[in-house]
């Protein structure tokens, strides 16, 4: 991977034969700098500074990550315990971007952690990671005690007023826990179940205090935007949206993997550039543009710029950045079957359509994958892609899990009507 420091500030410490996992390689690159000019300033400049950057969240619904510090309320009459929440739980199918960042160059994030939770006046903060994310465990914990030992997290930071204590926190595993809610349940020691809201956790989080959950690649951001600053950090992208960011593509392309590039990268770019393009003998079907719980976009979108408005205008989610290619020898029946399994398994089983539907989702798409199909099915799955949509489920999940059976029925209609006709998978 070659990167330059200035176009490429999340992935500037990694390449090919080296990364920054110990401090002094982190330091000796600009590392922990950023945060030295944070503690410098007012923590609602840094918050400002932040919103003013535009940086959206990485973790898949965009939204300006500076405005949503600004709802933590602060002052004097503020509450005095605040916690800041890293979401490292990683488990959207297709999505494996945050994993190197923690693997390959640990004190970014902590960096990024530590301005945060300064500009949010919170003292405590934790990384609610994935259990199967051994090495990255293991090289944030040796980060921490680095950082703490040289005093850049601990008691009286470099000497001032301002002290933080940073845990890392193993998730017993559960796709729920990607909903910042359920997290804190999870974090709390209760059933990782998604909360009402209002309140939002901003007001009411963590044990009831004020609490911002971030992504790890939105706080792997922070650094650089308060060392370059806000015009700097816009300049980055080739659109509207503003920054660099992590796109990754997995499916039966020649190069897989993940790169960073501008906010706005086409996606042709992604996929016939730095993803080598199909693997010979293979054409493109259709693609998942942000993981496993986005809508299905066709070979006709392929100029579309992946930032987050511009793929919602074609019809789907940025999500997680993180694109699943669909070749014209994958049947794309067997790939909503399979993502279908996925999320019905991981329901937290809170609410009836998330609970109940999926699984009749999975039962009338393994009925028609088996050639036992009937016509009438395609209508049930549509309505029932309906009944699990926004606003009829009390998070995201089902509704996520209904995008790429729902845009499935439309693009590759055709594909669900030869399994039924001719009793089988033509794909087989």
């Amino acid at each position: 991977m070659q990167t330059n420091p200035l176009t490429n500030p999340l992935t500037k410490n990694i390449g090919p034969h080296n990364s920054a996992t110990d401090i002094g390689h982190y330091r000796d690159n600009g590392g922990y700098r950023g945060w030295r000019k944070a503690l410098d300033m007012a923590p609602k400049d840094i918050v400002k500074l932040v919103q003013d950057g535009g940086l959206r969240g990485r973790g898949g619904a965009g939204f300006n990550t500076g405005l949503k510090w600004s709802f933590v309320p602060s002052g004097e009459d503020s509450p005095a315990v605040k916690y800041l929440v890293c979401n490292a739980d990683e488990m959207e199918p297709g999505t494996f971007k945050d994993r190197l960042l923690m693997e390959r160059d640990p004190h970014l994030l902590l960096e990024g952690m530590a301005i945060a939770a300064y500009a949010i006046e919170a003292r405590t903060a934790y990384i609610f990671i994935r259990g199967e994310y051994h090495l990255a465990a293991a090289r944030l914990q040796q980060a921490i005690a680095e950082a703490t030992e040289q005093g850049l997290l601990g008691s009286n930071i470099q000497g001032g007023d301002y002290s933080l204590e940073i845990h890392l926190h193993r998730s017993a595993g559960n796709y729920i826990c990607g909903e910042e809610t359920a997290l804190l349940n999870a974090l709390e020691g209760r059933r990782a179940v998604p909360r009402a809201k209002p309140p939002f956790p901003q007001v009411s989080g963590l044990w009831g205090k004020p609490t911002v959950v971030n992504n790890v690649e939105t706080f792997c951001n922070i650094p650089h935007l308060i060392d370059m600053g806000a015009e700097w950090y816009r300049s980055l992208g080739r659109g509207e949206d503003a920054g660099s960011k992590l796109f990754g593509v997995s499916g039966k392309v020649k190069n897989p993997g993940t790169w960073e590039l501008p906010m706005g990268t086409p996606v042709r770019e992604i996929i016939e550039q730095h993803a080598g393009g199909m693997q010979d003998g293979l054409q493109l079907k259709g693609f998942l543009p942000g993981g496993g719980s986005t809508d299905f976009l066709g070979p006709e979108h392929l100029d579309v710029p992946m930032d987050y408005d511009a793929i919602g205008k074609a019809g789907s989610r940025m999500g997680t950045g993180t694109i699943i290619v669909l070749d014209d020898h994958t049947c794309p029946v067997g790939l909503v079957l399979n993502l279908s399994q996925f999320f019905a398994r991981e329901s937290c089983g809170w609410c009836t359509p998330c609970r109940d539907g999926l699984p009749w989702v999975v039962k009338i798409l393994q009925r028609i994958e088996s050639g036992e199909g009937r016509l009438e099915d395609l209508e049930l799955l549509r309505e029932q892609a309906g009944r699990m949509g926004p606003g009829n489920t009390f998070c995201a999940l089902a509704p996520g899990a209904a995008e790429p059976l729902q845009s499935a029925l439309k693009l590759f209609e055709q594909d669900f009507v030869d399994h039924i006709e001719k009793g089988c998978c033509p794909f087989a």
